[in-house]
């Protein structure tokens, strides 16, 4: 699969690829979503529904400040969410038709290694959403919460927004970076493989250091995807998340020596 202008490292577990491959996980990523439309769009929307399920839960609990965050989070724990589209890109790539059941296997394997990776994602995001908390408190904890209409025009109108901003999307900003190292191929990685969790999240540190440029690449292309999907009150979501999670299949493949 890899071209042949990828060397490897000197290390021998990753390999180093051109910057620009992220466009061919992506082309491949599609494919396999075109061949498994169904099964593909159908996960993410489920996903969607999940979300509209999660930001009415938060509003109508009173807590509007965490539908930001919590949304935020969403690139936390897309690895763990797109477990089931990895699987069917394995599956395919062995010439394998796919079911729901079979999508759904990996989580049912032994060892709990996904389920320690799930766990290490789910800390990372909960972190982050209590962090958030703590930031709107301290520097909005003195007004009081307008509608979830108002709240981004009251935010605007705030002297506290550039301070909070800066600080907020700075300590996000490092959150995102160490946990798109640590989970960019050790998911994958952990449904192909008999490995544990730590020798994947290892390797996975190992291939973004090896290819900073493509890898900077990609995670601003998942960015960027997600964002425009999420603005159509997630309805995006539907195609960009088995979209994202085929190709990273695909990174994970060029990325990692067999």
């Amino acid at each position: 699969m890899p071209s042949e202008a990828l060397s490897l490292s000197q290390a021998r577990r990753v390999r180093r690829v051109t910057a620009d491959r992220p466009w061919v996980w992506l082309t491949l990523g599609w494919r396999d979503m075109m061949s498994n439309r169904a099964i593909s769009l159908g996960i993410g929307g489920a996903l969607t529904l999940f979300g509209w399920a999660l930001s009415l839960l938060l509003f109508e609990s009173g807590a509007q400040w965490a539908i930001l965050p919590a949304t935020a989070g969403f690139f936390i724990l897309a690895p763990l969410l797109a477990v089931p589209l990895y699987e069917i890109s394995r599956r395919a790539e062995l010439g394998q038709p796919t079911t729901l059941a079979d999508a759904v296997q990996p989580f049912r394997r032994p060892g709990g290694q996904i389920a320690m990776m799930g766990l290490v994602l789910l800390l990372i995001h909960l972190f982050w959403v209590r962090v958030a908390g703590l930031l709107f408190a301290l520097f909005f904890g003195g007004v009081a919460l307008p509608s979830l209409a108002r709240l981004p025009l009251a935010m605007l109108q705030s002297e506290m927004l550039l301070p909070f901003l800066i600080i907020g999307t700075g300590f996000g900003f490092v959150l995102a970076a160490v946990t798109f190292a640590i989970g960019a191929v050790s998911l994958p990685m952990l449904v192909d493989r008999d490995v544990s969790w730590l020798e994947a999240v290892t390797i996975s540190i190992e291939a973004v250091l090896e290819n900073r440029q493509a890898m900077a690449l990609w995670a601003g292309l998942i960015v960027l995807f997600t964002g425009l999907a999420l603005v159509p009150f997630f309805l995006g979501l539907v195609v960009v998340l088995p979209l994202v999670g085929h190709a990273t299949w695909h990174a994970y493949r060029d990325l990692v020596v067999r």
